[in-house]
């Protein structure tokens, strides 16, 4: 993997404190468990309100923990004062959200000036087992000069 360098040297303030104010981020009881230019980690654990039917964690909640986790990665290398969205995503489900936690992480592959292209993985942990449930991409988008920041 290449190596990144961060957009500025408060990266790891700024990739936090957006995170905090991901609501969804909150609903799922997720943490953002690593911090690199151009590589984030967020996990959650088990939760039965969480599972699908067959008691495997839910796909829409893997794809939306990678989402962020690409997003986040891309942001580090973003400049202070910016803000991320991403364009699109593709996520393989190559085997069922069976585990006691979860960890996706993004991957920065390509970092332009606008664009961004991630890797994203997600992998179900059950003690010391850790299997690939979620591989997949993601294209992000840097608006320039448009903060993180909430309106108002």
């Amino acid at each position: 993997m290449a190596d990144f360098k961060a957009g500025d040297a408060d990266f790891e303030r700024r990739v936090r404190e957006s995170f905090a104010r991901q609501k969804v981020m909150t609903l799922f009881g997720a943490e953002l468990t690593v911090v690199e230019p151009g590589r984030v980690t967020i996990e959650l654990n088990y939760r039965d309100d969480l599972v699908q039917q067959h008691g495997y964690m839910h796909a829409g909640v893997l794809g939306t923990i990678a989402d962020s986790a690409g997003g986040y990665a891309g942001y580090t290398l973003m400049p202070a004062g910016s803000s991320v969205l991403s364009t699109e995503y593709r996520v393989h489900l190559l085997a069922p959200g069976r585990g006691e936690r979860f960890a996706a992480t993004g991957r920065v592959i390509r970092a332009g000036r606008t664009l961004t292209v991630c890797e994203l993985e997600v992998e179900a942990i059950e003690g010391e087992k850790r299997t690939r449930c979620v591989w997949g991409s993601q294209t992000l988008m840097c608006l320039r000069e448009r903060s993180d920041m909430p309106p108002g």
